[in-house]
């Protein structure tokens, strides 16, 4: 009764306040929001429309309402309001409407369709229904009152996303002269929306050229079809845009979303909407305005032609993108910053995506000169360069002869400059000005680049760059003791996973005769950081633990003399459940130590299992880890092979319920992650069934008690063929699974699964299986060590480990 009581004086409280927003509003929207949904305060849509119909209600009565209409329809589940939706635009539809005197109220009946237009599909279908929406929405866009007009674009530009297979009937007669007129608007707020209506239009067609080309591929019709409307529009958008782009400031702020940005973006999206057909509406102004004596005509033409790159065909473009290099190159010491820093851009665009014309010997030596000195400049424009430099390396790596065996090149385009690059990068990433506009992070990154794609003759350059790399995380850890504001202290964390992201890219190319030779000085600096108050951040943890990864992957079995010390620090990772991200690097670097060490991991795999059984158990976990961990039972399975055995009951069993888990049709989340789970337990299933089994030198007959669960695995394998929401991923471990059951149980296979026949299963299988089973790890796992001595490292069956007792419940989520 009091609660009602109370609903009941916030109701009647809309209009009575002399302020906007109304407070009233809010507080009816709250307790809506929380009542609907349980079916309460069932006559409240019915009470609010008739306080905005109703003649006498007074403009801040049907403003308030409007607004308490907004607030709900904002944050409440659309389907909660789909049966009231005619009731819900009844009331917005006369806020709206011409004759509305108060432009107050039309901007709050504006707003509150904005809000309301996902759960009015009904309303959409209807074709009366539609007119009339689209007539008030439209007239709204005319108002004098900038804010009615801005939210009433707002709502064309969402009414195309959600409804463009009902928007022909409008958009010759009122949508193009509409947009048309608000891109020209010399009202920023306008001509923003008049420019995203029109990138929407792209959006929605590049996707609908998707559906039409998967539709076309399996032989049928597409559910919707694009009506080209940018493409029909293209001659005269692109002018429009051109003039928005001339229209920035030279300090405009990276976070002020101005025209001319909004531009540049609508202007890459209908390049990759309408392809080819673009080029010839943008080349005339790139030729007309690359040399305008107003910098603002030139930064446009260079932002026109990096706009247009991607979409035309790279083969058309070539020889346009050749022309303009020099071009290019010149105004790489253009008196404008603005200019430089859109050319850096821009040639970092054309290493990316036409790195044929990237690397082009007739001017590459002027390039990477321009490109060297421009780091010199303002830290936006070596911020560029530095980007530009990372396509640029990519593209020479690409374009370098290959050796047949895959691996890295001889040569490349680059060789010659190698050296003076990575020092000035090295110098670069020292800049004290480096904080600004991100330019040590992309010096770094560009830094990691070149050397990730870097050929055999440049390898000195990659050890030095090691030694200065590691010299420099020396430095950096003891200057720990002087931080002496978070200010500092985000650097000093920022500055760490640098130099760790650093030293992973350096390590991934050291050969395996040098990288033991520096692996002590490594690992030293890196528990020197597990060790630090600055280890416990979870960036910096996480960026070190994938650093250690990357050391485990150089030196193989050599890390054993590092695990003593390290093991602390990883089950301080395993347990990190409040950082996920921290938990899931320690999980895969679980299994990289497994898959390195092989036999010389058993010390270890007591503790280990503990933690990985304790986190498939707790609910604090993220659910993101827990695929991993399953996976990681494989790995550590087939390194451990038969002594496996210890742990098998509790993992399958574990194996079993997380193959139970279920995911709603539409649910498109928990189906990516219900796949996830099925592919780390079939590469479980593979791990156990190969390492139980042994190989030709040590074989095992422990494989022999997975042959009670095979009828599972059978049945888990024919669900997961049969279900049309499984992923490529799962069929490929699916067929893997296949191979090594045959392998495994050769003959007898189909004496062990007469109640859910294997043959059943291949046969169900059979089509999904071929088309993914050159992606089948089935007989290219790393064979078992053979070596001896293992059983003394093992606690006696007594001594079992205490993980094997019982099976925690595994919790998905």
């Amino acid at each position: 009764m009091c609660e009602a009581t109370s609903s009941k004086n916030v109701l009647a409280a809309l209009g009575t306040e002399t302020h906007r927003p109304s407070s009233a509003a809010q507080c009816v929207a709250y307790i809506a929001v929380a009542e609907l949904p349980r079916r309460e305060w069932p006559d409240l849509i019915v009470l609010l429309t008739q306080n905005v119909t109703n003649a006498t209600s007074t403009e801040m009565t049907k403003e308030a309402t409007l607004e308490a209409i907004g607030y709900i329809c904002q944050d409440i589940d659309p389907e909660v309001l789909v049966s009231q939706s005619n009731d819900i635009l009844t009331a917005i539809v006369h806020g709206i409407r011409k004759d509305e005197p108060s432009d107050h109220v039309k901007l709050a009946a504006t707003t509150a369709l904005l809000n309301s237009l996902e759960f009015t599909k009904a309303n959409f279908e209807k074709e009366s229904e539609r007119h009339f929406i689209m007539q008030v929405v439209c007239e709204a866009t005319q108002s004098t009152d900038t804010k009615v007009r801005v939210a009433a674009l707002q709502c064309l530009v969402k009414i195309m996303s959600l409804y463009y297979q009902y928007m022909e009937a409008y958009m010759g007669p009122a949508l193009f002269a509409i947009t048309m007129e608000a891109m020209k608007s010399d009202i920023d707020e306008v001509a923003l929306q008049g420019i995203e209506f029109w990138s929407n239009v792209c959006d929605e067609e590049v996707d609908l050229d998707i559906e039409a080309a998967e539709a076309s591929d399996q032989g049928r019709p597409p559910t919707r079809t694009s009506r080209f409307y940018a493409k029909g529009a293209l001659q005269y958008l692109v002018p429009i845009l051109m003039q928005s782009l001339t229209k920035q400031g030279e300090h405009d702020d990276d976070d002020d979303w101005v025209p001319s940005k909004a531009a540049g973006v609508c202007l890459m999206l209908m390049a990759a909407c309408c392809e080819d057909d673009i080029v010839i509406h943008v080349l005339p102004f790139v030729k007309n305005n690359i040399k305008n004596p107003d910098w603002r005509y030139r930064d446009a033409a260079v932002m026109a032609f990096g706009c247009i790159l991607e979409g035309p065909d790279p083969t058309n473009l070539k020889p346009v993108v050749e022309q303009a290099m020099p071009m290019f190159i010149e105004l790489m010491a253009d008196e404008s910053v603005a200019v430089r820093d859109t050319v850096a851009w821009t040639i970092g665009r054309v290493c990316e995506l036409n790195p044929d014309a990237a690397v082009n010997d007739a001017y590459l030596k002027p390039l990477l000169e321009s490109l060297v000195k421009g780091l010199d400049a303002e830290p936006r424009v070596a911020s560029n360069i530095c980007w530009a430099f990372s396509s640029l390396a990519e593209a020479a790596f690409e374009q370098a002869d290959a050796p047949e065996d895959d691996g890295d090149p001889n040569t490349y385009c680059l060789s010659e400059y190698f050296e003076v690059i990575v020092a000035k990068l090295l110098e670069t990433t020292e800049r004290p000005d480096g904080s600004q506009g991100n330019l040590r992070n992309a010096a770094y990154e560009a830094l990691m680049e070149l050397v990730k794609n870097s050929p055999k003759d440049c390898y000195v350059w990659v050890q030095k760059t090691t030694m200065i790399i590691l010299e420099r995380l020396n430095h950096v850890l003891a200057l720990e003791g002087h931080i002496q504001n978070t200010s500092d202290r985000a650097q000093y964390n920022d500055l760490q996973s640098l130099l760790c992201a650093t030293l992973q890219s350096v390590l991934r190319k050291m050969t395996p005769e040098d990288a033991p030779k520096i692996s002590d000085a490594i690992m030293s600096a890196l528990l020197q950081m597990f060790s630090s108050t600055t280890g416990k951040s979870g960036g910096v943890q996480e960026d070190a633990l994938m650093a250690v990864s990357m050391l485990v992957e150089v030196l193989g079995e050599q890390f054993l003399k590092y695990m003593d010390a390290f093991s602390p620090y990883l089950a301080l990772g395993l347990k990190n459940h409040a950082e996920y991200q921290v938990c899931s690097a320690a999980v895969g670097l679980t299994g990289d130590i497994c898959r390195a060490l092989n036999l010389k991991v058993l010390p270890y795999c007591d503790d280990i299992m503990t933690m990985l059984m304790e986190n498939l158990s707790n609910t604090a976990v993220h659910r993101s880890v827990k695929p991993q961990i399953l996976s990681v039972f494989g790995d550590l399975a087939l390194s451990i092979g038969p002594h496996f055995r210890k742990y098998l009951d509790i993992v399958i069993q574990t194996l079993l319920q997380a193959s139970q888990t279920q995911a709603e049709k539409n649910d498109f989340d928990m189906i990516d992650y219900v796949n996830e789970l099925r592919e780390g337990c079939l590469e479980a299933y593979t791990g156990i069934i190969q390492g139980l089994k042994g190989d030709q030198n040590t074989p095992s007959t422990e494989v022999n008690v997975v042959q009670s669960h095979v009828p599972y695995i059978v049945q888990f394998i024919t669900h997961i063929a049969q279900d049309p929401d499984h992923s490529d991923g799962s069929l490929a471990a699916s067929a893997g699974v296949i191979g090594d059951l045959c392998s495994a149980f050769g003959q007898s296979i189909n004496k062990k699964t007469e109640e859910c026949s294997f043959v059943s299963c291949l046969c169900v299988f059979v089509e999904p299986c071929l088309a993914a089973l050159h992606f089948s790890s089935y007989g290219r796992r790393v064979p078992l060590p053979t070596s001896g001595g293992a059983t003394s490292v093992l606690t006696s069956e007594r001594e079992r480990v205490k993980v094997c007792m019982s099976a925690p419940s595994f919790t998905p989520v």
